[in-house]
């Protein structure tokens, strides 16, 4: 037995045999990047509860409100210039007591709005709700949207239930046949969600945006009373409805469904959801779930959740128990409400009676307790605005979110060229940006060893290095028997052992001579999770670290940093020259760290290079780009420019 597992060694095994997190005291490799982002998560949720308790009057709830609204504001980018509605009533259904009219109106120029608005017949001063939808494919015409919709206007109310992109008739991404590209609404609203992080955005600023011009809409109305709005919405909707009542004062009364929770619960339960859902920073800022309710203080706001719901039960008991005491606080105890319906998640027919008579209560002044009537919906077909069913179909030049996105990082491409005119100034904001410590600051790494591979010729150590913050990084050197001053580090994005086989580009290095160092950077090889996406990779991890305003390059950059610093010093009395290598999406955490450390970085070589942050904002389809993409860069730098700062040394393979 002895002699097999020798021969095994010496033949080198497969990447089992190179595991380094096998000592119990290491955290298991299939959640250790995430858990690790939970405690830090944990953590800046604690300063934020102790804020909370300090709210006390209503001067401090005040100013903490601006300054959260200033906060979330920023984070998406800013507010869109108003533009002109343009809205055309393109069809119109008559019904019993009531009439809906196919409306297409205006977000941006060329950036159009499909949406149905229900009247009840000969309104006057009346009140309107907004309905943004979930993620439902069918958009405005889903079942749930129209009850919504007519539970609002059999009450007399109007409602305007629109489409937000990706969704019903506004797919942003269409194949051959001009049929939606993805069965998923949410692969679209990812996949949107990747270039408009790049130019210093989110998929949410663009939805809010919707919603508001939805609001615009539905005031212009001359049958609407414009000082009575009320906005509801499930799921997706419900996150659209916590923003825009937060944002928007014209909101008079909410009714978000089936997503408030805690973030705590959030990131120990099912983790970060959707695009939109993720404010770039506001964990480590402090604006948790509990925040958008505190944002519409003193405003009436009724939280309606389901007992099953995979957004969890026992944080939106934790949301509304903040919220009733703040509302107490500002004298209005009675104007922020919950209503819990047995069943998964929806809105059972007990939540949307609730949700009307909320509704009733605060836009009409009528306080009963109305039952609903029958709520027959119509076929989806029949809701249709546009003749193909499809705006970028149907509407002359209409624009997709992608190329929002393009038109916005070319704007930023002149701002960009004058700053690199300068290039010591530059390099300091790729460090600002990327959140790169300078290297006086990056860890010192410690190491424990975790055993030995012989093979022929050479030796392979296998080690744990460990930042000072308690991270793992799962580490091989490999060791000729005549080592030259020089080593390489070896950065690869499937992991330290992908290119350590029998003749791979790592033995050739060592039959040169050459010490070779190849580590797991953070959410790759060992520290991955497996919940990686072929086309979104590892977005929930992702959406955890942007959420504590970092991003996977920043984090990996300054962990390649501290391991070419350790690796030259490593076993030598006087420091090696450091050569990197860097392999698919390892590549630009690559050269951030040789664009940033040239002194310490003699040579870089690039393989199966990731592409540039441009090329990822000019294809919507930028698969498995999420990982590489740092919130706003494209402001300031795209990758390119980094290549050109240290092309002297610079090979690309």
């Amino acid at each position: 037995m002895l002699a097999i597992t020798t021969l095994l060694l010496c033949l080198g095994a497969g990447p089992d045999d190179l595991r380094c997190l096998t000592d119990e005291s290491d955290p298991s490799g299939e959640k250790v990047f995430y858990s690790h982002l939970q405690q830090q998560a944990y953590t800046a949720l604690d300063r934020r509860d102790k804020a909370f308790e300090d709210l006390t009057t209503a001067a401090s709830i005040e100013a903490r409100q601006k300054e959260m609204r200033a906060f979330f504001i920023q984070q998406l980018g800013g507010f869109l210039d108003v533009t002109p509605l343009k809205a055309e009533v393109v069809g119109k259904i008559d019904c019993d007591g009531y009439h809906i009219e196919k409306v297409i109106y205006s977000s941006q120029p060329f950036h159009r709005v499909t949406a149905n608005l229900y009247l009840p017949d000969g309104a006057k001063n009346c009140p309107g709700v907004v309905v943004a939808s979930g993620h439902s494919r069918t958009g405005k015409t889903a079942d749930y949207n129209q009850r919504f919709a007519l539970a609002m206007v059999q009450n007399g109310i109007a409602a305007l239930v629109y489409d937000p992109i990706g969704q019903g008739e506004r797919s942003q991404m269409l194949d051959e046949k001009g049929e939606p590209q993805f069965g998923s609404t949410t692969s679209e609203h990812f996949l949107m969600g990747v270039g408009s992080i790049l130019v210093g955005t989110n998929t949410a600023r663009y939805r809010v945006w919707d919603a508001m011009s939805s609001i615009n809409y539905l005031a212009s109305r001359e049958e609407i009373d414009h000082e009575r709005i009320g906005f509801t919405g499930c799921s997706g909707g419900g996150t659209l409805t916590s923003y825009v009542m937060a944002l928007d004062g014209r909101v008079k009364c909410a009714a978000p469904s089936c997503y408030l929770t805690t973030f705590r619960r959030l990131v120990e339960t099912i983790g970060p959801q959707d695009s939109e859902q993720n404010i770039f920073g506001q964990i480590e800022f402090g604006m948790d779930h509990p925040d958008y309710v505190l944002m519409t203080a003193p405003r009436p706001v009724i939280i309606s959740a389901t007992t099953s719901d995979f957004f969890d039960i026992s944080g939106t008991w934790a949301n509304y128990r903040q919220a009733k005491r703040l509302y107490t606080r500002l004298g209005v105890p009675e104007q922020v409400g919950l209503v819990e319906g047995d069943g998964k998640h929806g809105v059972p027919l007990k939540n949307l009676t609730a949700i009307t008579r909320w509704m009733r209560r605060w836009l009409l002044d009528k306080d009963d307790a109305i039952e609903l009537g029958e709520l027959k919906t119509l076929p989806p077909a029949d809701l249709l605005c546009t003749d193909k069913g499809q705006v970028l179909l149907s509407l002359d030049r209409e624009k997709t979110v992608f190329e929002l996105n393009q038109d916005r990082n070319k704007q930023f491409a002149q701002d960009r060229e004058r700053l690199w005119e300068n290039e010591a100034a530059a390099l300091n904001k790729v460090r600002e940006i990327s959140r790169v410590p300078t290297l006086d600051k990056v860890a010192k790494l410690t190491m424990k060893k975790r055993g030995r591979v012989q093979r022929d010729g050479y030796h392979i150590d296998k080690l744990v290095l460990y930042t000072d913050d308690g991270f793992p990084i799962p580490t091989l050197t490999y060791h000729p028997e005549d080592p030259a001053e020089e080593v390489y580090l070896y950065l690869h994005e499937e992991g330290k052992h992908t290119d350590g086989t029998k003749d791979g580009p790592i033995e050739k290095l060592v039959d040169e001579g050459y010490v070779v160092v190849a580590v797991d950077l953070a959410g790759m090889g060992e520290t991955a999770t497996g919940n990686r996406d072929k086309l979104l990779g590892d977005w929930k991890t992702y959406y955890l670290n942007y959420l504590l305003g970092k991003s996977f390059v920043g984090v990996r950059t300054e962990q390649a940093i501290a391991c070419a610093q350790w690796a030259s010093n490593y076993e030598t009395k006087k420091p090696r020259t450091v050569h990197l290598v860097g392999v698919g999406a390892a590549t630009i955490p690559a050269l951030h760290a040789a664009a940033l450390e040239q002194d310490l970085i003699a040579t870089t070589t690039l393989r199966k290079q990731a592409p540039s942050w441009t090329d990822v904002v000019n294809s919507p389809a930028a698969a498995g780009q999420l990982d590489n993409a740092i919130h706003g860069a494209l402001r300031f730098y795209d990758t390119t420019d980094l290549a050109k700062a240290i092309e002297k040394t610079l090979t690309v393979e």
